[in-house]
């Protein structure tokens, strides 16, 4: 929840900290090639020369039986024994380092030993570690273990947190030093490569910030850039050197804290003199930064274990408590406050096409809308989470008071649904250690880079945020809207299911008499137009071609009626028609009668409208003088596009034909048969008619009350 900071250490992350071609003086370091000669040394002094050129079994006094270069690990150290250098005890380890092998040497521990009492004493930091109830319990005993264990004077244990920046959760003071509780330091106090060193060294000590780098000598082949990664000697940058003096630090060793493959976390030790960790201590060290990983992952996963139940426990409850799936609200009404409860938010909204519901603290409804709307983009990840909505989407910004954190989900309705948990801003004061702006500079002389000067306590006002999100939570708001979808389709089952049934009930005697009916009507209707259709081809047939193109349309009259009939007794309902789709039917027949080309310029946009067979017909015979007028004329016979419009108006409908051919100019006058119908027709059905200019063109509307 911390804000980002922009920083540009560019030089930092690409400084090769593993190849740095020095140790640290603490230690002696021998290097031997793959047939055990010794190649190169540092920190030897006069014994160099006799190491020159030798093998390891010839300067090394430890038992080398069996030893070989293939026999170290990939990664990390072997602890062989130890051994005397120069009349002292030195504990020795080995590491691969590409085809070399490197031995270090390190001052042993008086008495230091591996038996029973280091078994005891770990089992006794193991049990005080599982006492700890909670994490910050956990780590201020961590922080009391490794004090005691190192003897530094303080002891911080960090937490890794967004932007890879760190925070002070556990820590124990015993040299007066500056407490750091509570305190964020920038990701960039750690360089990527440093990150990647961590996971890999598990423990680093510096035992004098003002050491003297010991330079590592090649006898025979160029030792310049052995990778140093493995080392416990290895040593550091100048920019941490400087970074630690800053803080008035003279030693200072840290454990990494590693979680599944992760860098979870660090014990950071400072100490205001010089201080050597001997190989047992950081043995030690590690193996209990191990302990404490595990015991933190012990806690994080009872809590998410605990959270996964709540959550389950409450989605059964809002599942049980869902409504009718009439509209939203009728459908989440009951478990609305449980919705918002889910996952702890301020609100909880849902959205159906033009539709907004909400419970709790919401944004109003057109912004919750929007939300939704970006929310639903591409490219964002399902479900959409965010603990920082106005950086996100900037629009956002007049509501971040209510809605800085949400979470959205969408439900896959016939309608899509968005459903939306919002929570409120959580303004805070972070503490930093130092500016965390100022975390690194370059001396304009010197071209060199170096650490801020100042860790004084920074209090930065973090606001536009909420609380985060848990990954349960999220998978929660997933999970619990499969079930609302398959809640929602159950009870439009169920209804339709019941609504069929009633109509099923209801018809029972209408289908009965409906049977009859048809058999009775449709036999005489299709029979009686069949007949007259029959003699009005017989008597095209030798007639004079005006005369053959008057009973075409007469014919095509019929044809206008009997669709009507024919619509008319394939439906359950003899009551009414549903016009916009009688009208489509009959265009396309009439659509099957002229040139092809005529198909692609019918234009049609006709809503349902329902009214009885008789005014049906009605208005199907004006529709049909209609566009047979603008087939003759608009056009100069040609083909061109011709709309067809059929639109509820007030009390009734309108219809409208229009074209964009020559306009009134290019019709014939309206004194024929057909404009004699449709005047007749249209006081039939105590409706209106009226043309009017199309620019270009010519536009009808016929304006019909749906019951008169």
């Amino acid at each position: 929840m911390l804000e980002r900071v922009a920083t540009n250490l560019t030089n930092c992350d690409l400084e090769p900290i593993h190849i740095p071609g020095s140790i640290q003086p603490h230690g002696l370091m021998i290097v031997a090639d793959a047939h055990g000669t010794v190649v190169g040394s540092a920190g030897c002094g006069a014994e160099a020369k006799r190491l020159r050129g030798n093998r390891l079994q010839d300067v090394l006094a430890i038992d080398l039986a069996g030893f070989s270069h293939q026999s170290l690990p990939q990664t990390g150290f072997s602890v062989l024994g130890q051994a005397e250098w120069n009349g002292r005890l030195h504990d020795v380890i080995a590491y691969r380092s590409g085809e070399y092998a490197v031995f270090e040497l390190t001052e042993a521990e008086a008495g230091s030993q591996f038996g029973a009492t280091f078994l005891a004493r770990l089992e006794s930091i193991g049990s005080r570690l599982s006492r700890s109830i909670t994490l910050t319990d956990l780590a201020n005993q961590t922080a009391k273990i490794f004090q005691e264990i190192t003897g530094y004077g303080r002891v911080m244990v960090y937490r890794f947190i967004d932007d890879e920046a760190g925070v002070v959760i556990g820590e124990s003071i015993a040299d007066g030093s500056d407490s750091f509780m509570n305190h964020h330091f920038p990701g960039s106090d750690i360089p990527k490569q440093a990150r990647a060193l961590y996971l890999r060294n598990r423990v680093r000590v510096i035992a004098d910030v003002n050491y003297t780098p010991v330079p590592i000598e090649s006898y025979r082949e160029d030792l310049s850039a052995l990778d140093l990664s493995d080392s416990t000697l290895r040593s550091v940058s100048p920019v941490h050197i400087q970074y630690l003096k800053n803080m008035g630090v003279n030693a200072s060793a840290s454990m990494s804290i590693i979680k599944d493959g992760v860098l979870c976390g660090m014990v950071a030790c400072h100490h205001h003199e010089p201080r050597v960790l001997s190989l047992a201590t950081r043995l030690t060290c590690q193996t209990v930064a191990s302990a404490v990983a595990r015991q933190i992952k012990m806690r994080e996963e009872g809590e998410l274990n605990r959270e996964r139940v709540r959550l389950r426990a409450q989605e059964d409850l809002i599942v049980n408590r869902l409504g009718t799936d009439e509209n939203l609200r009728s459908f989440l009404g009951g478990a609305a406050r449980d919705l918002t409860h889910l996952l702890r938010a301020d609100g909880f909204a849902a959205v159906q096409g033009n539709e907004v519901y909400r419970s709790g603290t919401c944004p109003a409804p057109e912004m919750v809308c929007a939300i939704a709307e970006f929310a639903g983009e591409s490219g964002h990840s399902k479900p959409f989470a965010s603990s920082h909505l106005s950086e996100d989407m900037p629009a956002a910004a007049s509501c971040k008071d209510i809605a800085s954190g949400v979470v959205a989900v969408t439900m896959d309705t016939e309608v899509p649904s968005t459903l939306l948990w919002f929570r409120a801003e959580k303004v805070q004061t972070v503490y930093w250690a130092g500016h965390p702006h100022k975390n690194v500079t370059q001396a304009e002389e010197r071209k060199a880079l170096t650490p801020r000067a100042s860790f004084a306590t920074w209090a930065q006002q973090v606001a536009g945020r909420s609380e985060d999100w848990l990954d349960a939570e999220k998978e929660s708001a997933i999970r619990l809207t499969k079930r609302m979808l398959d809640a929602w389709n159950n009870r439009r089952i169920n209804r339709l299911n019941q609504d069929l049934l009633s109509t099923l009930r209801k018809n029972e005697s209408l289908i009965q008499q409906k049977d009859f009916l048809l058999k009775e009507v449709n036999h005489r209707v299709q029979n009686s137009l069949a007949i007259v259709s029959a003699f009005l081809r017989m008597q095209a047939r030798n007639a004079e071609p005006i005369v053959q193109e008057q009973l075409a349309q007469a014919e095509q009259r019929l044809r206008a009626v009997g669709l009507v009939h024919r619509r008319l007794y394939q439906e359950n309902d003899v009551q009414t028609v549903d016009l916009g789709r009688y009208l489509d039917e009959l265009v396309g027949e009439l659509a099957s009668t002229l040139d092809p080309r005529w198909r692609q310029q019918l234009s049609l946009d006709l809503n349902p409208t329902w009214i009885d067979p008789e005014r049906a017909i009605s208005v199907g015979l004006i529709v049909n003088e209609l566009l047979t007028n603008s087939v003759k004329y608009a056009y100069g016979g040609e083909p061109g596009p011709i709309m067809l419009s059929l639109e509820p108006a007030r009390g009734g409908f309108r219809l409208t034909v229009a074209d964009r051919g020559r306009g009134v100019t290019g019709q014939v006058e309206g004194t024929g048969f057909g404009s004699r119908v449709i005047n007749a027709l249209v006081e039939r059905l105590n409706g209106t008619i009226s043309s009017e200019d199309n620019e270009p063109g010519l536009r009808t509307i016929l304006s019909v009350p749906t019951n008169a």
